[in-house]
């Protein structure tokens, strides 16, 4: 202890001195300059300290033998160095190394206990570049890291730690869809109100993750996937004017690019997890896409279910333009009549409406017959008027914005190509952080290590 207080001062020493000479060249103190010197002499300081405090274990040594993952006897052989960044400074941690003989392979037990199996980034390191990783593009990242951290590491590093925490997430979860499968997942207290929103939104994929997919442009080959996403929230309060209110820091998301089977695990469990099983009453939001009512029929049978308002207006609005001249008389009294019929939940006026509009041009005449189709086939989930009686939501927006942050911002900017392996790692480490798990993930992680 003596020779490592002996070093800190020759530290601050030579800081000092630095800070002296600075300041008689220059004729004034650089405030700036002075706190970024300091930070990364204490980082230094700090560094050497970390070090010895890991190195006071003989390296991890377990005796002459100690077993393999497999249960096997390893020999001892000698102890390896290894250089690992952490978040103050490099540092060299010493390990004792065994092998098996019957593996063909090299056991390291510190490795393990300290977590950097096949890694030169330490723990905290690793969080950090999987927080910028996960929040902006892996270079921005990486200067993030380097301007806010003093962390000095490559755009690929962040890339390929980021995704491995998005896959160790996503084995999480994973293991919680089983348990709520078996019904051994423990869930939240009840709730009065539980809503499942589910939506989805193209990202942009390299080539091959599009092979033999017909696609919207004019070559017919698509250039996206599309990721599901979904939340879970609740509610148990109105307003003064009857409007329901979202319970605060109670929305939960899981999103996947994957079937609509696959995802329909995905929602229950993250269900079942927040209250499901107790849920006095279960609603269902989402557009007209068939994937999400044929999940809701088959995972959330009873549940009630509403298509989002603003999808239905927008549809009318849309068919409105191609049959009328916008801004005309028509065109504002047809519109403003059949939304005020639909506001009311009456879907069969709509629907009769529609079909009085008897287009002649072949293609206003199949838009009008998919928009009866949609209202025909939703009407039971267009009660606008008796949902606001009950004091529920009647819109999706939620999910929407969910889109937007979680997918949009991350994954869709411009000359994002991602594998759909790369994709659901970011899309899994977004939901974690989103829905407020971030910590709980490193402290199961943390527990599963020790």
């Amino acid at each position: 202890m003596a020779a490592f207080r002996k070093e800190i001062e020759q530290e601050i020493e030579g800081f000092l001195a630095r800070v002296w000479r600075d300041q008689e060249r220059t004729g004034h103190v650089d405030l700036e300059a002075l706190e970024l010197a300091l930070r990364s002499s204490m980082h230094q300081i700090g560094g050497v300290l970390l070090e010895k405090l890991l190195n006071s274990d003989e390296g991890g040594y377990a005796g002459t033998r100690t077993k393999c993952a497999q249960g096997h006897l390893a020999e001892f052989v000698e102890y390896r160095r290894k250089e690992v960044l952490t978040v103050l400074s490099r540092v060299a941690v010493q390990r004792a190394y065994y092998y098996c003989s019957v593996c063909a392979g090299g056991v390291i037990p510190k490795d393990q206990e300290l977590d950097i199996v096949g890694t030169c980034f330490s723990p905290g390191v690793r969080r950090l570049m999987g927080h910028v990783g996960g929040k902006d593009s892996f270079a921005e990242g990486r200067k993030d890291l380097e301007e806010l951290a003093g962390i000095m590491v490559k755009t690929k590093s962040v890339e390929r730690v980021s995704e491995a925490l998005g896959g160790q997430i996503e084995c999480s979860s994973q293991q919680e869809r089983e348990l709520a499968l078996s019904g051994k997942l423990v869930s939240f207290p009840p709730v009065p109100l539980l809503y499942l929103a589910l939506d989805g939104t193209g990202v942009p994929v390299v080539s091959r993750e599009t092979e033999g997919r017909q696609g919207k442009d004019p070559t017919g080959k698509a250039k996206t996937r599309e990721a599901k996403l979904g939340c879970v929230f609740t509610q148990t309060k109105v307003d003064e004017e009857g409007y329901p209110l979202r319970d605060p820091e109670s929305t939960t998301y899981v999103g996947a690019i994957e079937t609509a089977e696959e995802f329909g695990r995905r929602i229950y469990a993250e269900a079942v997890r927040r209250g499901l099983t107790r849920a006095l009453k279960v609603i269902v939001l989402g557009d007209g896409a068939p994937w999400i009512w044929g999940i809701a029929e088959e995972h959330f049978p009873g549940a009630i279910q509403i298509v989002d308002l603003y999808h239905a207006r927008e549809h009318l609005a849309t068919l409105a333009k191609i049959v009328y001249e916008v801004g005309s008389l028509r065109w504002k009294q047809w519109l403003a009549t059949r939304v005020e019929e639909l506001d009311a939940g009456q879907v069969e006026a709509v629907a009769l409406s529609l079909r009085r509009l008897r287009p002649q041009d072949r293609t206003v005449k199949d838009q009008t017959d998919k928009a009866i189709d949609y209202f025909q086939n939703n009407r039971q989930r267009m009660r606008y008027a008796d949902f606001r009686r009950q004091g529920l939501f009647v819109g999706s927006g939620v999910i929407e914005a969910g889109c937007k942050t979680i997918i949009g911002q991350r994954l869709k900017r411009s000359g994002m190509h991602w594998t759909v392996r790369g994709a659901n790692a970011i899309i899994a480490l977004r939901c974690c952080r989103m829905s407020g798990r971030w910590e709980e993930f490193w402290e199961t992680r943390s527990a599963r290590t020790s």
